[in-house]
């Protein structure tokens, strides 16, 4: 049995039950689960001679980063100078030919660069929202290269079904047969789909949006998935635009919409939500309905600012989500976390001033300027990041560190740079506050796939030379 000790962590955010902070704490992994996590002085006695021991004195430990919505081909086509400007309708219109152009081997590849970047930035779990299936592309692509980085996966597959001569959004020629598509779905789950503690692949039902596939392929989507067992994804209330669409097209909001097929329940996550209005809170706050919250994409787009802290407060489950590649255009989870929080406190302060209150409901202010205390915090965002995103999938075995969880964590070296001057007062605090660091050290399943900063499981150099050569084949007419 492999035994791995994280030794004497400086400090370990647990992000259990009850949010504990330790201090001069030890974990201890057998296998692919933790043991033990507790003060170094109370390991057991054989614990000092595991197989392998991490001195993690000058080290963050947290539980390992979960993203809950991305686009993984997108990373081929980064900064495209023809939509470096456009909000999302343009964005998307430019872009869909380009993404016809994918190759199965493009689509391996891109996973793996975007997966690099997840796991050098302390995710350890990510889901992957594919839905355009060009030239033979296949959702097992991504689940291949999943599995060869070594990175816990939730696939979902995606698919567009209308196309612009139906009155949707993208060209005819990206858009696949109903039939096939809920064919194609039941044998990605049959072949892929793992639904026991620890499974390191899950598979997910995902109809890209209400303006590219019908009612008929969402409601018969959302039963498929219920038939399997599995959980259902889709983009929802994202701009003015999708909310004018869905007004125009279907004569109810986006949440209504999505109610009325089925699509609202605690086996639902919705990506962005920045236009939910207060009917559409209570509705996912009663049915458990969960959100993928991903501000980067949303401000790079001019999406809008979701209301995150309202959501939170009446209880819808909330995770946090790097978006495409091609949208943020990075997926770096830890800057992804530390815009949340930014852009929560520049919300707050657009909101007029009777609207700025406290959970007591008493406002405290200064000549006329709120008092109150800000509306997120570094350590809701980390758990926004760790336990809400675990929620947000479905997962009750990663998301916080406690004995019997999956050995899924990450350290945070906090003798570097992004540190300085930060951790000293507060280590937590400055993950989120400073400059947003690579990790040290990323374990997934209680395997290192990153040591000292570099991915063990493959070689980064030559994956990002070929992956280069395919973004300028892909991106050149």
């Amino acid at each position: 049995m492999a035994t791995l000790l994280i030794h004497n962590a400086h400090t370990i955010a647990t992000q259990d039950d009850a949010r504990t902070e330790l201090r001069h704490a030890s974990i201890l992994i057998r296998n692919n689960t933790i043991t033990f996590i507790g003060p170094a002085a109370d390991l057991p006695p054989d614990a000092l001679h595991a197989d392998e021991v991490i001195d993690a004195s000058h080290h963050l430990v947290t539980p390992g980063l979960v993203n809950t919505h991305h686009h993984m081909y997108q990373s081929l086509t980064r900064a495209i100078p023809s939509v470096q400007n456009a909000e999302l309708f343009g964005w998307l219109r430019g872009l869909y030919p380009i993404w016809a152009g994918l190759s199965p081997d493009m689509v391996q590849v891109s996973t793996q660069v975007a997966m690099a970047e997840l796991l050098l930035s302390g995710c350890t779990t990510s889901s992957d929202h594919l839905y355009i299936y060009p030239n033979g592309v296949r959702l097992d692509d991504s689940i291949g290269a999943a599995q060869q980085i070594g990175m816990r996966f939730t696939a979902t597959r995606g698919s567009m079904s209308v196309g612009q001569s139906q009155g949707g959004l993208p060209p005819d020629r990206v858009v696949e047969n109903e039939d096939f598509i809920l064919k194609d779905t039941q044998r990605v789950i049959e072949a892929h789909h793992d639904a026991s503690f620890g499974s390191m692949t899950q598979v997910a039902v995902a109809p890209c949006s209400p303006f590219s596939v019908s009612r008929d392929l969402m409601r018969l989507s959302a039963e498929l998935a219920r038939a399997h067992g599995v959980r259902l994804h889709t983009h929802l209330a994202e701009n003015d635009h999708d909310l004018a669409y869905s007004r125009e097209k279907f004569g109810c909001t986006p949440t209504q919409y999505a109610q009325d097929l089925g699509w609202l329940g605690p086996d639902v996550w919705h990506a962005h939500c920045v236009k939910l209005d207060d009917e559409g809170i209570s509705l996912f706050a009663a049915s458990k309905t969960g959100v993928a919250h991903c501000p980067c994409s949303n401000m790079r787009l001019a999406s809008g600012i979701a209301p995150i802290r309202r959501m939170l407060d009446a209880g819808v489950p909330v995770g946090l989500g790097v978006d495409g590649s091609a949208s943020n255009d990075a997926a770096h989870m830890v800057n992804e976390a530390r815009q949340a929080l930014l852009l929560a406190r520049v919300g707050r302060a657009m909101l007029p001033p009777e609207e700025r209150r406290l959970p007591s409901g008493e406002r405290k202010t200064f000549f006329g300027c709120d008092l109150g205390p800000a509306e997120m915090t570094a350590r809701d965002v980390l758990h926004m990041a760790t336990r809400g995103g675990a929620q947000v999938l479905g997962r009750k075995d990663i998301g916080h560190l406690s004995v019997g969880m999956c050995a899924d964590l990450v350290l945070f070296d906090l003798n570097t740079l992004s540190f300085a001057g930060g951790a000293v007062h507060d280590a937590v605090g400055a993950l989120l506050l400073c400059g947003s660091p690579q990790t040290d050290t990323t374990i997934v399943n209680g395997k290192v796939v990153v040591r000292k900063g570099s991915l063990t499981t493959l070689e980064l150099g030559p994956l990002l030379e070929r992956h280069n050569r395919m973004a300028l084949q892909l991106a050149t007419p």
